[in-house]
């Protein structure tokens, strides 16, 4: 259930990308109602988003974070491990993808060289073959690919179980999940139910993986949306610079805690919810 919900979301988030921009545009607060603010903070729909964001947390408290903590009570640390690196090597084609699009062509031949070998050597992709010898992978989206083309972010917006998905990456995120080839060829042989699993687990073990750093961001935070939110753009910069940090570890691209080492062991159990 989880997986064919999560399969159909580049539709709603689409979808709800404009219901949002038909709401927001019909209901923008008069000035002297914060609506400076709000432009300032290129969060002119902030008040949708608020719910939107509310919405996304109830929803986590009661189906996400606890299926995320049965996975990391069930599955041990090296299954897991192992089936994270399967998962980014299934993305490798689309991170290729985009790699070539922004002209990194050095990028392009690590993840080419990454997959062919990772995909062999590493047993389909369960062993991080050429990251034990010294080739690190790294992640590419078309949302990325869009911004170094030097098409805007947009306006922020946070959608019903996508989180924040500002225009350029909601673009980019429908953009790579129907390019995607493992998806193409899945649906084409008529095993759709693969797609939905991988999907589905893709969910849960990100989810696992920030288990205890939402509740830490919230405890330090006055405003958790407005936390939520700068962390948000600071990790896309980062990630379209090319920097170190990874903006797929984390759900909803939060920004990793003191402890980045952690995936969602049994201490790290007492985290808060998701937006």
């Amino acid at each position: 259930m989880v997986g064919m919900l999560a399969w159909r979301l580049p539709r709603i988030g689409i979808a709800a990308a404009l219901l949002a921009a038909a709401v927001g545009c019909a209901s923008l607060p008069e000035e002297g109602d914060g609506r400076e603010a709000r432009i300032e903070a290129n969060d002119p729909l902030e008040p949708f988003n608020r719910a939107m964001f509310s919405f996304n947390r109830s929803l986590d408290s009661y189906l996400l974070k606890p299926v995320a903590e049965g996975y990391v009570a069930v599955i041990p640390r090296p299954a897991r491990t192992g089936i994270r690196n399967a998962l980014d090597n299934l993305n490798a084609p689309i991170v290729f993808m985009n790699d070539l699009l922004q002209g990194e062509l050095e990028r392009a031949v690590v993840t080419l060289t990454r997959f062919a070998f990772n995909s062999t050597l590493g047993m389909g992709g369960l062993v991080d073959f050429m990251a034990e010898g010294g080739m690190e992978g790294h992640s590419e989206d078309f949302g990325q690919t869009l911004a170094v083309w030097g098409v805007p972010e947009g306006p922020y917006l946070v959608l019903p179980l996508l989180g924040p998905r500002p225009p350029r990456d909601l673009a980019g995120f429908a953009v790579d999940s129907v390019a995607d080839p493992f998806n193409r060829y899945m649906r084409g042989q008529d095993h759709g139910e693969a797609v939905y699993a991988r999907t589905g687990i893709d969910m849960i073990d990100q989810r696992s993986r920030v288990l205890g750093k939402f509740e830490e961001l919230e405890r330090t935070s006055l405003d958790f949306y407005s936390a939520v939110r700068s962390s948000y753009r600071q990790r896309r910069e980062i990630a379209i610079n090319n920097g170190q940090a990874d903006p797929q570890t984390d759900l909803y691209n939060l920004p990793p805690l003191d402890d980045p080492a952690a995936d969602g062991d049994a201490s790290s159990k007492n985290g808060s919810n998701a937006e």
